[in-house]
């Protein structure tokens, strides 16, 4: 008896559309990969967009109160970008493949593919490869390219409040530059080129003070100095006052008053955190027996927080597959929920962890990678109860109590039929 030989074929749209790229690979695989790709780039848009626009009403406001230019926020949030990253791939990566093979499970093509012999190994091909590609890109960002935009952060954040950016001067009160001058404008337009309403009291060693209001004026820059620039004022007052001496008043139809910027001091060098150092920084620092035992042991805990936060990707398809799956004939999205909250808190866990071995309190090994076992062995369980136990779900329990929950949360919220009543006719 001749055993019978079955083979997936892709549709004849899906042979028109395919990349010739991606022509070597199976049709399952390929289309395993579209379902992956789609959602996860989704996900990592709108977790990564969301992380920023929250960062970016407190950039607004810390820039505004420092009076500083509106680019420096697109600056800062730019040097956000791979610190939000390195969540945001792990989480779009899971929910990529969690959303594919919940698809496969509720249209029922996961039954035919089972059927046909393709195991959840088999099947998991395609999202290893991805996972492998995004693990490769996570090791880039929390080892090198993270570490050089948080420090590149920082100098942001000193340049503005030091006033290296260009801090305007803010209209309606009064500003004190160098010591020895004190100066308010009353109105600014142009983006600062026009100015209205200015007052400007300057003293210097010798004991003089210059009061002077003008109606207009501008600042310029010089070339002489980069330290200096010039205030031209036009059709104004100079009130000068000596000690001992009567007053003088002058009217002038335009006065240049040069104003000296303050010093600033340039910002640390990188590596005063170690988040900011890079991989072969961290191994020369936490491992060296000349550097003092406070920074071993934070060099050692950022090192294997990184590392932990890289390796916990290969776990996300397993993860993935395991809440991803509802029962027969439910379309339950609890996993879809659960796996979000795990990811979450196991970052979170991972973060405590990190603190703790950074203080000397723990060793990093335990605090770092004994939740990661853990992990690691409850992610493992729910995989095999899915793929090698027949009828097997882990969460089988928590999507029972969650069917009955939503029904009774369905009944509260269901509108009340008014009771037919109806009186017999009065004999």
């Amino acid at each position: 008896m001749t055993r019978a030989r079955f083979r997936a074929r892709a549709r004849p749209e899906d042979e028109e559309t395919s990349s010739p790229l991606f022509n070597f690979l199976p049709a399952i695989d390929r289309y395993i990969f579209r379902l992956v790709v789609v959602p996860m780039i989704g996900v990592f848009a709108v977790a990564a967009s969301l992380l920023l626009l929250e960062k970016m009403a407190r950039l607004f406001d810390f820039v505004a109160v420092e009076g500083g230019p509106v680019n420096v926020v697109f600056k800062m949030l730019a040097a956000l970008v791979p610190e939000y990253a390195s969540l945001a791939i792990p989480l779009g990566l899971m929910l990529g493949i969690l959303l594919a093979f919940r698809k496969l499970a509720t249209s029922s093509e996961l039954d035919v593919f089972r059927a046909v012999g393709l195991s959840y190994g088999r099947l998991l091909r395609v999202p290893y490869v991805i996972a492998a590609v995004l693990m490769a890109i996570n090791v880039a960002l929390v080892f090198y390219i993270q570490p050089i935009s948080r420090y590149y952060y920082e100098q942001l954040e000193y340049e503005l409040r030091s006033g290296a950016l260009g801090a305007s001067i803010k209209v309606g009160e009064f500003t004190t530059l160098a010591d020895k001058m004190a100066l308010r404008i009353d109105e600014s337009e142009d983006e600062g080129r026009q100015l209205k309403g200015i007052f400007a009291r300057v003293s210097n060693d010798r004991g003089q003070v210059l009061s002077i209001s003008a109606r207009g004026g501008a600042f310029l820059a010089t070339s002489d100095s980069k330290d200096t620039i010039i205030l031209r004022l036009t059709d104004g007052t100079i009130v000068q006052e000596t000690e001992g001496q009567t007053p003088r008043v002058l009217t002038f139809t335009r006065h240049d008053l040069p104003i000296d910027l303050p010093q600033i001091e340039k910002f640390r060098a990188r590596g005063d955190a170690e988040r900011e150092y890079i991989l072969p920084e961290l191994l020369s620092i936490g491992w060296s027996g000349d550097t003092s035992e406070e920074k071993r042991d934070a060099s050692q805990a950022s090192f294997n927080f990184r590392l932990v936060e890289v390796v916990m990707m290969a776990l996300m398809p397993l993860l993935a597959v395991a809440l991803g799956i509802p029962p027969k004939r439910s379309t339950s999205a609890l996993g879809v929920f659960l796996s979000i909250i795990m990811v979450v808190a196991y970052h979170k866990v991972n973060q405590y962890g990190e603190d703790v071995a950074a203080l000397g309190l723990i060793d990093p090994i335990v605090a770092l990678w004994g939740p990661f076992f853990l992990f690691a062995a409850l992610i493992v369980w729910m995989y095999w109860r899915v793929a090698f136990v027949p009828g097997g779900q882990a969460i089988g329990a928590l999507e029972v109590w969650f069917a009955k929950l939503s029904k009774r949360v369905g009944k509260l919220f269901s509108r009340r039929r008014p009771l037919n009543l109806s009186l017999a006719p009065a004999e």
